[in-house]
């Protein structure tokens, strides 16, 4: 491997011959070849600034160091994104269950029916035996807010 640094050639003017080397480096590949190894339990030393591969005991390039942390990190978020999104779901579902089973257990009582939280009246069984009149969410919000001023 060689430790010669790579001189950009300016391609504003055109070129008359075309070296292959120079067309990897113009399409962002590099004349250097990837030597570095593909495990993932790294170490670094601050002292000696130095990445190495716990594994094989092979020196990492900082940048596929800097790259695996990256994927890594993202990785973890996506994950835990995931997990909060599910965790809202379940909560929704949750509170829409125990609901449900309220209005079930009141409605199980021979000589009690559940009374709606906002006009008093008595909400029966058979009011939504057919068919259940639903509204939009957030206008049913600012009904309620409304209600309340």
């Amino acid at each position: 491997m060689s430790n010669e640094p790579i001189n950009e050639e300016a391609y504003l003017h055109g070129t008359t011959v075309v070296d292959i080397g120079d067309l990897r480096v113009a399409r962002g590949l590099t004349r250097r070849p990837v030597s570095s190894c593909h495990h993932l339990r790294m170490n670094y030393d601050p002292r000696e600034r130095r990445v190495w591969c716990k594994d094989c005991e092979q020196d990492v390039d900082p940048f596929d160091a800097f790259k695996g942390l990256v994927e890594h990190i993202g990785s973890a978020r996506k994950s835990m994104e995931k997990r909060i999104q599910e965790l809202r779901e379940a909560e929704t579902f949750q509170c829409r269950s125990v609901a449900a089973k309220n209005l079930d257990k009141a409605w199980r009582s021979r000589n009690r029916v559940p009374a709606c939280p906002h006009c008093h009246q008595g909400l029966f069984p058979e009011d939504f035996s057919k068919s259940v009149n639903t509204l939009g969410r957030d206008y049913a919000l600012a009904r309620r807010k409304a209600a309340i001023k």
